[in-house]
């Protein structure tokens, strides 16, 4: 059996900064930062869980307004345009949006 997948992409080079969005940001985990806080995990007796982070953008709420086009290959409706509510791959501000969702759930 043969399983297909696919995934809705934006052209984010087709975004120009200032315009389609302010910002971007690319977290970075140091290592220091990774072994403190597995050191405070296993002082606490805290369950520490690994996510794969690419789909995790996916789960990031946009400030902003986004739109794109349907995607090539789409023949119903080709006039139709998408209004992004969470970001999707390819976006410049999804890491941005996904950072800030996990941010507030920290603080929480």
């Amino acid at each position: 059996m043969t399983k297909n997948k696919a995934r809705l992409v934006s052209k984010g080079y087709a975004q120009v900064e200032g315009i389609d969005f302010e910002e971007t940001y690319a977290p970075v985990a140091r290592m220091e930062s990774i072994r403190m806080i597995l050191a405070y995990a296993c002082s606490k007796n805290i369950k520490v869980h690994q996510i794969d982070v690419k789909p995790t953008f996916l789960n990031g709420e946009l400030e902003e307004e986004a739109y794109i086009e349907q995607p090539e290959g789409f023949a119903e409706k080709r006039d139709y345009v998408f209004r992004l509510r969470k970001a999707v791959y390819g976006l410049k501000q999804a890491p941005r949006a996904w950072y800030a969702r996990l941010a507030k759930y920290l603080h929480k």
